[in-house]
């Protein structure tokens, strides 16, 4: 789902060009380290369950769309979670990573 009108897309604060933009009048230091992260979930159908109800981007995306468009998604997320997913039984093991950043203020 694309940002609200006027809003630029929370992924671009994995950007060093856009953290310093939001944050570099008002930071002494900006550090940003890759860190990982294991999702682990009794199955793809538990992830989605749980990310369709609780997780705001998700819950948001599929109250946007249409029926149809919402099963075209929840296939696509269970084929990517398919691919990514390392348990070797039903249930969800998918490695992930992302980016810690700390911002000390001036």
């Amino acid at each position: 789902m694309p940002p609200p009108p006027g809003a630029k897309s929370p992924a671009l604060w994995g950007d060093q060009e856009r953290l310093r933009e939001l944050f570099d009048p008002h930071a002494s230091f900006i550090k940003s380290t890759p860190r990982n992260f294991v999702f682990r979930y009794r199955s793809a159908d538990h992830w989605l369950e749980v990310f369709k109800t609780y997780y705001g981007p998700v819950l948001k995306a599929f109250a946007a769309l249409a029926p149809v468009a919402q099963a075209a998604l929840e296939g696509d997320l269970k084929a990517l979670i398919g691919r990514f997913n390392r348990s070797g039984d039903a249930s969800m093991i998918v490695p992930a990573e992302y980016l810690e950043i700390v911002i000390t203020r001036r």
